[in-house]
């Protein structure tokens, strides 16, 4: 098991440097390695991480103990958990995204021009990513084999919180790229939970290409005021469901339940609950029962807090965050006031309607600009998973090259090349 060196502050810049360096020396070679072998070794990794799942297990439960000892919510304690469900989650994720097309050499357009020239478009790799996370120890899977996947060489640097189980999952990565013959710092991990390492990662523009961190709103917040690097930004989920006065009661009651209670912890949690004003007494009021029997606290907005199992909602509850067993509600007079709601307290991640009214439904989907919209399903499903990529590195709020689950693709860019038979430009 990988031990944190717990370097002294002093040779922090050093060793960030070094793994730099050899980040972008990998980068160069993955740049044109074969599908075959990235598929190899993202097969063989998957392979270790089963093999080695009494080992991931026990160096998590160390890592549980060290965040009990933090005083870790019991939301964030799910998030940090490995059992054997979750590991066969990761080594179905391995094998998705090696199964998938490699992305590296795609044609994207292709077109001539009078002038003689011929002209193509296609995928290339980013380069060298660096993967800045928290908590959730499958990111370290995730996020290895995505990068690998699109071409690139990837620097991760965890959460101190889960630092011995992505240890043992990166032992699997790199075993994996042992067996495919592909060099070891394709994927490197910051082998320290000093927060310095952190810093030195957003300043390293000779080595790094894209920060993308995945965490909560501080973090997210930390890394784009000081990053040096472009950044695809994983905002926090200020996750809406919009109830419609023509949504089904079937359908809704199971939606929200399901993308409050399935896993609150997660970025696709609901947070806050919209409840046109024509349903608020009959469907709203059984909504929120079924919540309040389910364990879940209501921050009730007016109109509401007669209901059992709810409290009254502050000014603080609206654009909140709770990643746990509470949700925000309050009723809105029309569909036009719910999305004027979300665009004053979301973060443009993930928010949906609960409506049987086509017309409704094309209205949120044209008038929001959210990175992803959804109707009648639960929020839970923004994943990059549960889209066909195999995994996500996270959720992109903003608008510049990535937007939404960041698979492979998304890990890639661009470049023209050119063809000509002795072409000269009058």
């Amino acid at each position: 098991m990988m031990k944190d060196t717990a370097k002294p502050a002093a040779n922090i810049p050093a060793l960030m440097a070094e793994i730099g360096h050899r980040a972008k020396a990998a980068a160069a070679s993955l740049a044109f390695a074969p599908a075959s072998a990235k598929t190899q070794a993202l097969s063989a990794a998957a392979a270790a991480v089963d093999a080695r799942r009494a080992e991931i297990i026990a160096a998590n439960a160390r890592d549980m103990d060290f965040a009990r000892d933090k005083g870790l919510g019991t939301a964030m304690l799910d998030r940090l958990m490995l059992d054997d469900a979750r590991i066969d989650g990761i080594i179905a994720g391995l094998s998705a995204i090696a199964a998938q097309p490699d992305p590296v050499g795609e044609t994207l357009k292709e077109w001539s021009m009078p002038s003689g020239l011929h002209i193509r478009r296609v995928r290339t790799p980013l380069g060298v990513i660096g993967v800045v996370y928290e908590s959730r120890p499958n990111v370290t899977a995730d996020a290895g084999a995505l990068c690998l996947k699109a071409g690139n060489a990837v620097i991760l640097r965890g959460g101190s919180e889960s630092f011995h189980s992505s240890g043992a999952i990166h032992a699997c990565l790199v075993e994996g790229l042992q067996a495919a013959g592909l060099p070891e710092d394709a994927i490197q991990r910051v082998p320290t939970r000093a927060r310095e390492a952190v810093s030195e990662m957003l300043r390293m523009t000779e080595t790094i290409d894209v920060i993308v961190p995945r965490g909560g709103k501080g973090l997210v917040g930390l890394v784009q005021r000081e990053a040096r690097v472009p950044v695809f930004a994983h905002l926090e989920g200020i996750v809406h469901i919009y109830i419609d006065k023509a949504a089904d009661p079937a359908k809704t009651l199971a939606v929200v339940l399901n993308a409050k209670t399935r896993r609150p912890g997660i970025c696709g949690a609901a947070e806050c609950l919209l409840i046109h004003a024509d349903v608020a007494e009959t469907l709203g009021a059984v909504v929120i029962g079924a919540l309040a029997e389910a364990g879940v606290t209501v921050h009730a907005g007016d109109g509401l807090q007669h209901l059992p199992g709810t409290v009254p909602a502050g000014d603080d509850d609206w654009g909140r965050e709770y990643l746990d067993m509470d949700i925000a509600a309050r009723i809105v007079p029309d569909q036009d006031a719910a999305m004027d709601h979300i665009r004053r307290y979301g973060s443009s991640h993930t928010d949906a309607i609960m409506t049987e009214d086509d017309a409704a439904a094309a209205r949120f989907f044209e008038r929001l600009d959210s990175a992803i919209l959804m109707r009648n399903a639960s929020t839970q499903f923004a994943d990059g998973g549960e889209f066909g990529m195999g995994a996500e590195i996270g959720i992109a709020t903003g608008k510049m090259h990535a937007r939404g689950p960041v698979g492979a693709e998304q890990l890639t860019s661009f470049k023209y090349l050119v063809e000509g038979e002795g072409a000269t430009r009058a």
